[in-house]
């Protein structure tokens, strides 16, 4: 079996904190990011992606694409979904001195702990195929089904599922709407709510 060095992975000296000298020199080497960033940090950290100009696919919570930060990244057509994950729910194994006693936690057949976490995606700035398939519509517009908001010239649409084949002005579509989103199909002009 080949050793660590052989195989082109480096030990650790410190900690891992992906803001340590250590590990900004090792992402300087990456040619593509593939990770699980802490999703308390995930702000800064792609913010640390997007600087080192870095090709990458992360895990996230869906909530992240309403930050202030990252947001504009969507819009601008610098970041976007990954492929999978659209149910959102995924399982996290922890360390065995993990409490487990919140709602969705376990220990699998093998014994191994887990906790289960909902709008899990992946976010990425690699392209894909799929990306670009456009998103079939078939509800017409009507006005009684899709009421305009006060405050914006556009319609709100409920899901995504609804979004009228022939409607041509401003919509406002869930946040989940980004799953099945097509940059060839739809333009994204702005977000209600940013955090």
């Amino acid at each position: 079996i080949p050793d660590a060095e052989e195989i082109g992975v480096k030990p650790l000296k410190g900690d891992g904190d992906f803001r340590s000298k250590e590990c900004i020199e090792l992402l300087k080497e990456a040619d593509i990011v593939v990770t699980n960033p802490p999703f308390s940090l995930f702000r800064e950290y792609v913010a640390q992606l997007i600087e080192y100009d870095k090709k990458f696919i992360i895990i996230g919570n869906v909530n992240a694409l309403s930050y202030k930060e990252i947001f504009p990244l969507i819009q601008n057509n610098q970041l976007w979904i990954g492929a999978s994950i659209h149910s959102g729910d995924r399982k996290f194994w922890v360390p065995d001195n993990y409490e487990l006693n919140a709602a969705g936690c376990g220990v699998d057949d093998n014994g191994k702990k887990f906790i289960r976490v909902k709008g899990v995606r992946w976010f990425t700035n690699l392209d894909y195929k799929e990306r670009h398939e456009d998103l079939i519509l078939y509800k017409s517009y009507s006005s009684g089904d899709y009421p305009k908001y006060e405050n914006f010239d556009a319609i709100n649409v409920n899901k995504t599922e609804e979004i009228p084949c022939d409607y041509e002005g401003n919509m406002g579509v869930p946040i989940t709407f980004i799953d099945k989103y097509n940059p060839d199909q739809f333009e994204i002009i702005g977000l209600g709510i940013a955090n």
